[in-house]
């Protein structure tokens, strides 16, 4: 089989490709022997029917076709191998010759994967959130736990935000009362609007004993009219910051004790966070540098496998996309071009680290492959043996490969990008290592390219069939998205 490929505009390609007689002719057999256990002829058993008979019964042309249907796509499969070419969408393929008394040629134009430039890569620079506790964010957190063992006083004056008031309060419109509207002898604290902000001005400056009356709009009630009895005021008093109340409130002996622990927690936090911005912020920056759109063949695809997960998620759930839309109040051409947006991102990323990997010489070697392999086995409840042979089975180990040559093109990224803090000072990357307590320094803990290493999938967002086919076989994978600490939540 002789094969040329003639580079085309953009990036696709022309594939020629022209099977000798003989081969074909092979072929044209093999039909024959398929039609033959298919046709009756008197006098033959199915399958036993001799060529010449079948020829002068179906003619030879039957048969051609047949191989033409047949074999064309093992020879076009066979000609992409050869030339080692990297297809993203299906080829349109021209017959140019039948193979009647001349070679079978076809011609298959096909788009491949682009190759694109990333220009500056080994300059890259990123930004992360300052590092370093401040007292005060220390402070508001030893008062956030203050205001929780808080005790409630009665007190004369008149309520002002902040303040808990005792009140039974009657909503209704027409003479019908609202039940969800309405309560005896509620808690309300003034200021915090979970009703209508019309309440907490009523409040604000009511006294023990006042009748306040007032009309207000309420979500689907519309408007309406409300009578409020004032039964007491009570304001916070918040504990004394000293070692009883620290042992009472917390697992620490000491003010001192608590302190440093809530530190420490928030610079955790900062170091997670830090890592996190440090993925998202490298990742970015090394898209930026690809100058190309992405391909919409690409995009498409993308598209579609994210449409097809979610469907899968929300059919195991009893809902369909139109609920979820409904649901969360979006309009579907909005949200579908919000998932192009993303998708044309995603293969930028995609692109940008096979760049990465090609320009840096990154290679995986078969004991990378057999890591991730073993990874993923444990990740899935899998056996390992049995996700090697569905890989080899569906011809998916190269694409595992470029799935782990991507996540160390990532990972050489992260170790290689300057990280600088909001004022643009270096980051010392030493500070971003997490301490286990009992354990000592975990190195791999806050390292951000240590992490990117060991998650091959999550690492690379636009990661390829041969990792997702293995998660799909496992029955899910975990959210790949988690959302990062909220420094507020500590302790």
């Amino acid at each position: 089989m002789k094969t040329e490929v003639e580079p085309l505009e953009g990036n696709k390609v022309k594939l020629s490709v022209e099977v000798d007689q003989d081969e074909f002719e092979s072929a044209i057999d093999e039909a024959f022997r398929r039609i033959g256990r298919e046709v009756r002829v008197p006098g033959f058993r199915p399958g036993k029917v001799p060529r010449r008979v079948l020829e002068a019964r179906i003619g030879r042309d039957a048969a051609r076709q047949d191989a033409l249907r047949t074999s064309l796509p093992d020879y076009y499969a066979r000609a992409v191998r050869d030339h080692d070419l990297d297809t993203i969408a299906p080829p349109e393929i021209e017959i140019t010759s039948e193979g009647d008394g001349a070679p079978m040629a076809f011609s298959a134009v096909v788009e491949v994967r682009p190759v694109v430039s990333i220009a500056g890569y080994q300059g890259l620079q990123v930004t992360v959130p300052s590092l370093d506790v401040t007292d005060e964010e220390v402070q508001r957190q030893i008062d956030r736990l203050r205001d929780t063992t808080a005790e409630l006083a009665d007190v004369s004056r008149p309520a002002r935000e902040g303040d808990n008031v005792s009140i039974d309060i009657t909503g209704y419109r027409h003479g019908e009362r609202f039940e969800d509207l309405s309560s005896e002898d509620f808690l309300y604290q003034v200021g915090s609007g979970t009703i209508t902000p019309a309440l907490d001005e009523q409040l604000t400056g009511a006294r023990t004993g006042d009748i306040l009356k007032f009309n207000a709009e309420v979500g689907e009630h519309g408007e309406v009219s409300f009578q409020v009895l004032v039964k007491g005021v009570k304001e916070k008093v918040l504990p004394a910051v000293d070692d009883e109340w620290a042992s009472e409130a917390s697992e620490f002996d000491t003010v001192a004790e608590l302190t440093e622990d809530i530190r420490r927690r928030l610079e955790t936090v900062r170091k997670v966070q830090a890592a996190m911005s440090i993925r998202d912020a490298a990742l970015e920056a090394l898209v930026a540098l690809v100058p190309d759109e992405a391909p919409d063949s690409m995009v498409e695809a993308q598209v579609e496998r994210q449409l097809h997960d979610l469907a899968h998620r929300l059919e195991s759930q009893g809902a369909s996309l139109t609920d979820y839309l409904q649901a969360t109040g979006q309009d579907q051409e909005a949200f579908l071009n919000e998932r192009r947006a993303e998708a044309a991102q995603s293969v930028k990323a995609d692109l940008a680290l096979r760049a990465l990997a090609e320009a840096e010489a990154i290679e995986v070697g078969d004991e990378d492959v057999e890591s991730q392999i073993q990874s993923l086995a444990e990740r899935y409840g899998a056996k390992p043996a049995d996700l090697r042979r569905q890989l080899v089975r569906n011809d998916q180990m190269e694409e595992l490969a470029t799935d782990i040559r991507k996540s160390k093109a990532f990972a050489w990224l992260l170790e290689h990008v300057d990280v600088v803090d909001e004022e643009g000072r270096p980051v010392d990357r030493a500070r971003l290592q997490l301490e286990i307590p009992g354990e000592g320094a975990d190195a791999d803990a806050g390292d951000p390219a240590a992490s990117a290493t060991s998650d091959a999938s999550e690492a690379a967002p636009a990661a390829d069939a041969g990792s997702e086919a293995l998660v799909s076989a496992a029955g899910g994978a975990p959210d790949p998205n988690p959302e990062p600490s909220d420094p507020e939540a500590v302790p």
